[in-house]
């Protein structure tokens, strides 16, 4: 578990990072901020007392995402290499199956490291926020606080949705529930299971994850229904709302420009070829 001054200092350091560069890092701050003590998942780089480096591995089931930053003076250095071997350390002895290195899509320090390791480039994630759009609520389908029953229907979800093997999908299910952030809906149709949704309050903001539906339930509205529904009860509570969504996922993409998210950002991803 981080303690509140590694977190302060893991901020500072953002902070710098992204003013210095322009850039967005995806630090995950609602897992940064609900660690377990039970498996190395951050590594520091301090000089003089000051911390000037740092990588965190953020797990999903199998798959593993790597993001880190270095202080702008200290780069060239080898402090991101050191780290990132640090790192690999530790997902080899975890038996990740997929390892995904993200970077800011418009962060030279970034891609000159990319250049440097065998990777092959996966996928944009763009970040979006929803934008003032007239919407009306739906009583067409339901959405309900998860509870411990709806476990499997979850971990099934993720296997469909997302390609999660059943391991992976159940490990990621029950890590996310030591959250206390983290909020999760499972979507009805007619009283079946059909989708789930989580939102996560961090700093005064509201982020959707997670957000799918049954392939067999899809092409009925329900998506456009529910993150219409979602939006609306977010937007009363008072929080701006944010979501991600992958380039390559057309389908998705048009639905939230549809309710009114405008992407602002983007992560790029890239394969790690051990």
């Amino acid at each position: 578990m981080l303690t509140n001054q590694q977190l302060e200092e893991i901020k500072e350091l953002q902070k710098e990072c992204e003013s210095a560069d322009e850039i967005q890092l995806k630090l995950n701050w609602d897992m940064l901020q609900e660690r377990s003590s039970r498996e190395i998942t951050d590594f520091f780089h301090f000089e003089d007392g000051v911390l000037v480096g740092f990588l965190g591995l953020y797990g999903f089931g199998n798959k593993v995402e790597l993001c880190g930053m270095v202080k702008p003076d200290y780069r060239r250095k080898g402090i991101f290499t050191k780290l990132f071997s640090e790192a690999m350390n530790v997902i080899e002895k975890r038996g990740f199956a997929e390892i995904l290195l993200n970077a800011p899509t418009n962060s030279s320090f970034a891609k000159s490291f990319l250049r440097t390791v065998t990777c092959d480039y996966a996928f944009t994630e763009y970040q979006m926020q929803w934008q003032k759009k007239e919407l009306c609520y739906s009583d067409e389908v339901s959405v309900r606080p998860s509870t411990s029953d709806d476990l499997e229907d979850e971990i099934l979800l993720d296997i469909k949705c997302f390609g999660l093997d059943e391991a992976g999908a159940r490990e990621f299910n029950l890590q996310m529930r030591q959250y206390q952030s983290e909020e999760f809906y499972i979507i009805e149709q007619e009283g079946q299971t059909v989708g789930k949704i989580r939102v996560s309050h961090l700093n005064e903001e509201a982020w959707i994850f997670g957000f799918c539906v049954d392939p067999e339930y899809q092409g009925k509205g329900i998506g456009r229904r529910v993150l219409t529904n979602i939006v609306l009860i977010e937007k009363q509570k008072g929080y701006p709302i944010f979501l991600e969504v992958e380039a390559n996922n057309l389908n998705a993409l048009g639905l939230y420009e549809s309710c009114g998210f405008q992407s602002y950002y983007s992560q790029d991803y890239y394969t790690y070829n051990k």
